[in-house]
């Protein structure tokens, strides 16, 4: 075959092809970069949005977007300049890090919606069927939590009114079901002077020996209980004496009716000084270093004082200072750390200052 010559027709058409080749380079190449440039704009331009909205709301987003407009192939008009700083402008991270803490949303749950939760949730109501009340509460997410929402009656699976639990709550509104009820195991606390041969529920009387003992390191002097569990025939003979002694009126201020006292529980326990000569009376014991140690100590064993001063309004009986009533180291903590002077409002309870009939 015949070579193509340098000024044949073949040969300058192809020359011809090459030069627009070479010419076109640059203008793809500059499409291309064009293209690139666009892309990268496009990213910032969505990642300042993305600020614009997280700090300054949509009409940020929208002042973004009037005052620079990116277009394919065209150049980039930024917005006027109005008062430039010396300071560099904070990152994204910095301004997120720097917003206050309530700005941010943040789920919220209320008692009710807690309380339902728990008494729904298997492995809390498993604790409930099966476990002591120490790990009742603690299933519960602690003293506090569990008062919270049995107090906004929000945890109808806790009853108040169980006798066999440290939280049962008696009064002159609510009185024992079985009307006759008697706790079991009962043990007279180790270490205690028991002035009436009366026991307690094991657990209170363990406490009870306890309290007693650290008032004793505490150099305060002894202790005595003078009454702890009475059964319903006793606590029949003795509000009865009160009768006598006092009329309906004057003694439903001082003693309960039979099926309505804390002592029936086993979980109430009176309270009395005693010193080298003896012990004293329940009417001295707000006086002596016991009574003020007791007072203030007697919720770091798991006791709180059931009537205290100025609360006739809400318990109905007038105030006793001896009498002190067992709910176990948690809720106590919680008794005293609320500030609370009552186990009814304690739980949210109605006031009981009378009988209902």
């Amino acid at each position: 075959m015949t070579e193509p010559g340098p000024f044949s027709p073949r040969t300058r058409r192809e020359a011809r092809v090459a030069a627009e080749r070479a010419s076109s380079a640059p203008r793809t190449l500059a499409r291309h970069a064009r293209g690139r440039r666009a892309a990268r704009l496009r990213t910032i331009f969505a990642v300042a949005a993305s600020a614009a909205l997280l700090f300054g709301g949509a009409g940020a987003v929208t002042a973004a977007v009037a005052g620079g407009v990116i277009t394919e192939g065209a150049a980039v008009s930024a917005p006027d300049p109005v008062e430039t700083s010396s300071e560099p402008s904070p990152s994204i991270d910095a301004m997120i890090q720097a917003m206050p803490v309530e700005g941010l949303p943040s789920p919220t749950m209320d008692a009710t919606t807690a309380g339902r939760a728990l008494c729904d949730d298997p492995a809390f109501t498993q604790v409930l069927a099966s476990g002591g009340d120490g790990a009742v509460i603690a299933a519960a997410g602690g003293a506090e939590a569990f008062r919270s929402a049995v107090a906004a009656g929000a945890a109808p699976c806790i009853a108040l009114g169980d006798p066999n639990r440290t939280w049962v709550v008696v009064n002159k509104q609510r009185p024992f079901s079985p009307i006759d009820f008697g706790p079991s195991p009962l043990a007279l606390p180790e270490g205690v002077k028991s002035l009436s041969g009366g026991e307690l529920r094991a657990d209170a009387a363990t406490a009870l020996s306890a309290m007693i003992g650290a008032a004793r390191e505490a150099g305060v002097g002894d202790l005595a209980m003078e009454s702890g569990y009475r059964s319903y025939s006793t606590q029949q003979s003795t509000y009865r004496g009160h009768v006598r002694d006092r009329g309906v009126a004057g003694a439903d201020l001082v003693s309960a009716r039979p099926g309505f006292s804390e002592h029936q529980s086993g979980l109430g326990a009176d309270v009395v000084a005693c010193d080298t000569s003896g012990c004293g009376s329940l009417d001295d014991l707000a006086a002596t270093p016991q009574g003020a140690w007791v007072a203030a100590h007697a919720w770091e064993h798991g006791w709180i004082v059931r009537y205290t001063d100025g609360r006739t309004d809400v318990t109905g009986y007038l105030p006793e200072p001896w009498h002190l009533r067992y709910v176990g180291p948690e809720l106590a903590r919680a008794y005293h750390d609320g500030g609370w002077t009552t186990l009814e409002e304690f739980f949210g309870l109605p006031a009981a200052p009378g009988y209902a009939s």
